[in-house]
């Protein structure tokens, strides 16, 4: 960890985004749920996602009038387990909350429940979601679209988002089973991360036109925006380490999140009109319960889930390997690190705070 990090607690930082939410227009219970979902990002570990995303992504986007900072969430279809949600460019964070409840409160009196959202914005870390059902003893899952990013087997131009399916069920053991990952080798959050602290990215997370890997951050993440650059998919380039299936894996989460709702999908998600001026970037998500009890007792069901998590574990290790783990295990133990020690801010990121308690002229103490 950088030695100029200062630590924040998480309780006083969500109180400062929460008041700069609503120093911009948006509402009290949507500033405290954006506020919490970032906060959630950072308590684990997911910095790409959490508070340092506060002022680029969101604030930014209500000042440029590309989102709005008032959430109209209208029903426009719904039937006993099903649900189509309209966002109409609010905050997303608040949207799909809202809307992973709707698949929550259907799956607890049907079994399972499944909602989708159209024209929503960023919502943040993908598991807060799927972990709201798990806290009803429910398996939970999530989809959402993103800016393209992603070029497609054996192409070199950005076409599909980095496209999450994020899966969250319950377990015996302290913390869920938790696969929260991008269908990219890496993610657009992941390269802003080493542009704020100034670190060249590895070969086999971006090519360029050329089909060869770039490594200059900050260049990479404006020629993102201009089809000069793109993400390879999960399995990196062409077929011999699978990456058609980071590929296909992709294009399944934009069918999900999209052509269900009938969100905008791929090229029409750039944020950029013809004559270069910023636009909304109108996505789509989807979201599911499952009941586990409509299948099994719900305490068998955990310990068979931890039992075999534990199995894994305790596998054979490949020589030099300290250790095996299980998907949600390393947010877990980075979750009782910071618990007493709250937020790491590094240089940018103070930055980026300052600027905003400036402009809005909020009244709270920073620690830096």
């Amino acid at each position: 960890m950088d030695d100029k990090v200062t630590w924040w607690a998480f309780d006083e930082v969500e109180a400062f985004m929460r008041a700069g939410f609503e120093a911009i227009g948006v509402p009290t219970e949507e500033a405290a749920v954006c506020a919490d979902v970032l906060v959630a990002a950072d308590r684990r570990g997911v910095d790409s996602h959490g508070v340092g995303r506060f002022k680029p992504i969101y604030l930014d986007r209500i000042w440029a009038g590309t989102q709005n900072p008032k959430t109209n969430f209208e029903i426009v279809r719904e039937g006993p387990t099903t649900a189509v949600i309209d966002g109409h460019n609010g905050m997303g964070h608040y949207i799909a909350k809202r809307a992973m409840q709707m698949a929550i409160d259907k799956a607890e009196k049907f079994g399972m429940g499944m909602t989708v959202v159209r024209n929503s914005t960023h919502y943040g870390a993908a598991f807060y979601y799927p972990a709201m059902a798990v806290e009803h003893s429910m398996i939970g899952m999530t989809t959402t679209s993103a800016r393209p990013s992603i070029a497609p087997t054996w192409g070199v131009e950005p076409m599909l988002g980095t496209n999450p399916m994020t899966w969250g069920m319950p377990s015996d053991e302290p913390f869920p089973y938790m696969p929260d990952y991008a269908t990219s080798v890496t993610q657009r959050g992941k390269l802003e991360l080493y542009d704020r602290i100034g670190k060249d990215l590895p070969d086999g997370w971006v090519i360029g036109q050329d089909g060869q890997y770039r490594n200059d951050t900050k260049q990479v993440l404006i020629d993102l925006t201009k089809d000069k650059a793109a993400l390879t998919p999960l399995g990196g380039l062409g077929e011999d380490l699978a990456g058609y299936k980071g590929y296909g894996n992709a294009l399944t989460v934009e069918i999900l999140s999209a052509c269900l709702s009938q969100a905008n999908f791929m090229k029409a998600l750039v944020g950029m009109s013809p004559e270069g001026k910023p636009t909304p970037i109108e996505l789509g998500h989807s979201f599911m319960a499952i009941k586990v009890e409509s299948f099994v007792d719900p305490a068998i069901f955990r310990k068979q889930v931890g039992e075999i998590c534990r199995q894994l574990r305790a596998s054979k290790k490949a020589p030099g390997a300290a250790r095996i783990w299980t998907p949600g295990e390393k947010e877990y133990e980075i979750m009782l690190f910071r618990k007493d020690k709250g937020v790491p801010f590094n240089e940018p990121l103070k930055a980026s705070f300052k600027a905003v308690k400036d402009k809005l002229g909020l009244p709270h103490k920073l620690p830096f």
